[in-house]
């Protein structure tokens, strides 16, 4: 008996892939890193990373599974990501607080500092909702004090989803155990 029930998959996706069935640009899509049935059986990501965004993405054939994981509030998503310019003690509080944007108010509900590398700081960002770029967006709301210039966010990587830690080497997929389906709540 196998440990796992085959309703979602998780794929480390690198950056460079658009995550959509087809690109009429020609652009590789996460199809391309999955097996053929993946495409043919109807496999959907539950959300989505942009083509520069790497990390954790779960694919299902199952669409009350992925509104459940997908819906605002449902469940929360961590990510780390470098900024260009130095983020202030300020800005946690804003991003935290939120920011109105065209897309609604954009906000995280933890950022963390991890570390800087000159003009650059490494945040975790956890987020419970996920709007299109919304972390892209709420970071370049952002000005940096030095340069008065947007914060922009050069490197987005998803981390975790619910309480599923990203585990598997780039470009690699697997199947979740029916543990980790358990702790997902679906």
């Amino acid at each position: 008996m196998s440990d796992t029930t085959h309703k979602l998959l998780a794929l480390h996706k690198p950056k460079g892939y658009v995550v959509t069935r087809s690109d009429e640009r020609g652009r590789k899509t996460v199809y391309d890193l999955l097996p053929q049935w993946a495409y043919d059986e109807g496999w959907m990501p539950i959300g989505r990373l942009d083509l520069e965004s790497k990390g954790l993405l779960l694919f299902t054939q199952n669409g009350p599974i992925g509104n459940t994981l997908t819906k605002p509030g449902g469940c929360q998503k961590v990510y780390e990501i470098w900024v260009r310019g130095h983020v202030t003690d300020a800005h946690i509080a804003q991003a935290k607080q939120g920011v109105e944007s065209k897309h609604g108010l954009l906000k995280a509900l933890v950022v963390e500092k991890l570390g800087t590398g000159g003009a650059k700081t490494k945040l975790r960002i956890v987020i419970d909702e996920g709007k299109n770029r919304h972390i892209r967006r709420l970071f370049g709301a952002m000005k940096d004090p030095k340069f008065g210039t947007p914060l922009k966010v050069l490197e987005l990587k998803r981390v975790s989803i619910g309480s599923f830690n990203l585990d598997i080497e780039s470009g690699k997929w697997r199947f979740l155990s029916l543990a980790e389906e358990k702790i997902l709540n679906v």
